[in-house]
């Protein structure tokens, strides 16, 4: 298990999910965790599970959609923790719909969600791990990103610009020792796919050589590796988390 002591990490979509998966995994190898999300309830109940299995965390109330709370969030969790050293652009949403019905306003929400809330997070943390010369920078993708997906041209489309936002930060910030990569989840258990059908979940596992569907702690464990020292010849790299759905 990778010892990630000493490090600061900033999750956002950490209320629930995969991203309170990952805050639980960070904080339970070592590292305090500010956790963000608009869920003000949902924040301090993994705050205090953090806290009462001996790690430590902070909860921001956070609209990522909004980039000045972005900025002054960040800058809180520097000011409380002491510096952010580890950034994971997780929160997300989606609005289906063919795209010969979508809703100009549905496009930008998923897109200012998904994909304009990771750059204006990255900006925000970067001159603080320049100065330190190290810094890890890990953005949740989807395979829905790499593939496309019927109905979800507006999530795709986010997801797949988070890729080559990775990939182009990566170039940038090499020489300064950070790296930036991504987490693409596949098929993974969540309330959002609890929600489908048994048909349609059937259907899906049928496409997943590993035959199984994968848990919110196979995202963390990915997460944590990329976070680790591990992980530092790594940058620029879209690890994927699929079952095998994708390969090459």
């Amino acid at each position: 298990m990778s010892d990630l002591s000493g490090h600061v990490a900033l999750v956002t979509g950490a209320s629930q999910g995969i991203g309170r998966a990952i805050a639980l995994e960070l904080a339970k190898r070592g590292a305090a965790v500010a956790l963000c999300a608009r869920n003000e309830e949902k924040l301090n109940a993994v705050r205090d599970e953090i806290t009462s299995a001996g790690g430590k965390a902070s909860a921001f109330r956070l609209d990522v959609t909004n980039d000045d709370e972005i900025k002054s969030v960040i800058k809180a969790a520097i000011e409380q923790l002491g510096k952010v050293d580890i950034l994971v652009n997780n929160a997300g949403i989606t609005k289906d719909n063919l795209v010969l019905r979508m809703k100009r306003a549905d496009w930008d929400a998923v897109v200012n969600t998904n994909l304009s809330s990771a750059y204006v997070a990255i900006q925000a943390v970067l001159s603080s791990m320049m100065k330190q010369r190290w810094g890890r920078i890990i953005n949740i993708t989807s395979i829905n990103g790499q593939i496309g997906q019927t109905g979800q041209a507006n999530y795709s489309a986010s997801k797949a610009g988070l890729i080559g936002l990775t990939m182009s930060v990566a170039r940038e910030v090499a020489s300064r020792n950070i790296t930036v990569n991504a987490v693409s989840p596949g098929y993974i258990e969540t309330a959002m796919t609890q929600e489908l059908t048994p048909e349609l979940r059937e259907q899906m596992l049928k496409v997943v050589p590993l035959g199984r569907v994968g848990q919110d702690r196979d995202i963390a464990n990915a997460v944590c590796f990329l976070a680790s020292d591990d992980a530092s010849y790594i940058t620029g790299h879209v690890l994927n988390v699929n079952g095998g759905i994708l390969m090459g």
